[in-house]
């Protein structure tokens, strides 16, 4: 899979661009704002529908417009489809396949597969547990585009279920009863789509770990051996996994619904949800200890790398051939880490990678190079 051209407007701070690409190594260089990391923020938002760097779209409209349009056109298995998304802050997102009629956004998800490591992601090992669901729903939204629906359905059960727990808390407090049998029927909503949550994250979790175990032992070879392990909210009631996310969703749920149950009179008092997939943790430990709070800044870089490198050869396993995107990273890690991630990146059938200043990228890639400066991107090579 490879992206042929990229297309944005409005988009942070692009008012107009246009970028023809190829596959292999594609180098965009250029200082520090000047919008290279907005370009391949554009591709990671066409694949997950959602930004590395801004929890909600706003941000990602140009200052004093009210919509952006990413378009890209994407080549798999010979094959060219073009995709584009419409953002629109405070609205439904729509988007269009191969210039059809406008559709909802999660339509298009799974058309382009990309893996990206940024400085960022070192939030995902030293940052609080909603940085690591984040991780992990990316991922199995990329293994399978069918979980963007069930994710976005699962927010909307989240924020109606709440507002029904504000609401009924207050009037049993103030003497009354509430609207329980409401609430009953959002809690069965909640187990149905946390369920599906929870299957697809101890599914990606268990097949994710010997990838990212691997990946570890080559950055940090001197290290003892990243572990994961998946802590639910769900807590002693939570069902053994038996490997197979289809087999496990009636489990799933029916363990939801009864902790829901255990704790129904503290999420009345306090009107928030208690339990759920949003409320889960990825646990990382490097030997007995957890890297959170223990690693160096050393083996907290080489975590993170372990991740997204598992990430991307657990795709190309499963025949999903990603994109990768290296967002300025080379210049953060030393000279094994980044001698190993070009190895990487050159294997890859496209990388797209950003550096602010040519010599941040090993010479050995190879590839196109673009100069980004002053809202233009110009090829040099």
């Amino acid at each position: 899979m490879y992206v042929r051209h990229l297309s944005l407007a409005d988009f942070r701070s692009w008012e107009r661009v246009e970028l023809a690409v190829e596959p292999g190594v594609c180098v965009l260089v250029g200082p520090n704002g000047q919008g290279k990391t907005n370009l391949v923020e554009a591709l990671g938002y066409l694949a997950t529908l959602s930004s590395h760097r801004a929890p909600s779209d706003a941000p990602l409209v140009r200052n004093g417009t009210d919509r952006a349009v990413v378009r890209a056109a994407v080549v798999s298995d010979g094959r060219e489809l073009r995709v584009e998304v419409e953002i629109t802050p405070g609205r439904a997102n729509r988007a269009r396949l191969n210039g059809g009629a406008p559709t909802r956004a999660r339509e298009i998800a799974g058309i382009l597969r990309t893996v990206l490591f940024a400085p960022e992601d070192l939030a995902i090992v030293r940052g609080d547990p909603a940085e690591r669901r984040r991780f992990l729903d990316e991922l199995i939204v990329v293994r399978n585009p069918r979980l963007a629906g069930v994710r976005a359905d699962y927010e909307r059960v989240l924020k109606q279920r709440a507002a029904l727990l504000k609401s009924a808390g207050a009037a049993r407090r103030g003497g009354g009863t509430g609207d329980l049998a409401t609430l009953d029927v959002w809690d069965g909503h909640l187990a149905k789509f946390g369920a599906e949550l929870l299957a697809a994250r101890l599914d990606s979790v268990t097949v994710l770990e010997p990838f990212a175990a691997a990946a570890y032992a080559q950055v940090a070879p001197t290290s003892d051996a990243l572990r994961l392990a998946y802590q639910s909210s769900v807590g002693d009631g939570m069902p053994e996994w038996s490997g197979s996310a289809a087999g496990a969703l009636g489990l799933l749920e029916a363990a939801l619904l009864a902790k829901v149950s255990q704790v129904r009179a503290a999420e009345l008092e306090r009107g928030v949800n208690l339990v759920g997939p949003h409320r889960d943790d990825l646990e990382l430990r490097i030997g007995e200890l957890p890297v959170r709070g223990y690693a160096s800044h050393g083996e907290s870089w080489s975590s993170a790398l372990a991740l997204r490198l598992g990430s991307f050869e657990l795709l190309r396993s499963e025949g999903a051939e990603p994109v990768l995107i290296l967002d300025d990273v080379f210049a953060e890690l030393d000279a094994g880490r980044r001698e190993h991630l070009a190895l990487v990146a050159g294997r890859a059938e496209q990388a797209v990678i950003t550096a602010a200043v040519a010599s941040d990228v090993p010479e050995a890639l190879g590839g196109s190079r673009f100069d980004v400066h002053d809202g233009q991107v110009h090829r040099v090579r």
